[in-house]
């Protein structure tokens, strides 16, 4: 078992009836497959809009909290960002730090927020 094999997994959906900015909402599940209890320290967000502009979002945790995820367990949380177009992309990183201290980047892989008729 690896020391670090923190698994991020993301589920967007589109807030129905929202428009310029279109709502969108994603639940976040952040699984702890590693040997040591794990704490996030920080969030690191690029959200891209259909037209290629960036937001970059930095800060400490998530939704208000740092949490200890222990090995085998996951922590779920729910969040939303608007957009100004109705398709866009997240990816970013989460600050990780061990229960020896040692800090890590747990990747959080691209995952696209569309509106249901754009891409169908």
């Amino acid at each position: 078992m690896e020391k670090h094999d923190v698994r991020v997994y993301a589920f967007p959906s589109y807030v129905e009836g929202s428009q310029s900015p279109w709502q969108f909402n994603y639940r976040i599940e952040i699984e702890n497959h590693g040997s040591l209890s794990v704490q996030l320290l920080r969030r690191r967000w690029l959200i891209t809009d259909g037209e290629g502009r960036h937001i970059e979002v930095e800060g400490p945790g998530v939704v208000g909290e740092e949490p200890i995820i222990a090995p085998g367990q996951v922590f779920s949380y729910q969040s939303g960002v608007p957009l100004d177009t109705p398709l866009g992309v997240m990816e970013g990183s989460y600050l990780m730090q061990d229960e020896e201290g040692e800090e890590f980047e747990a990747p959080i892989s691209p995952f696209t927020l569309a509106v249901p008729h754009i891409i169908n």
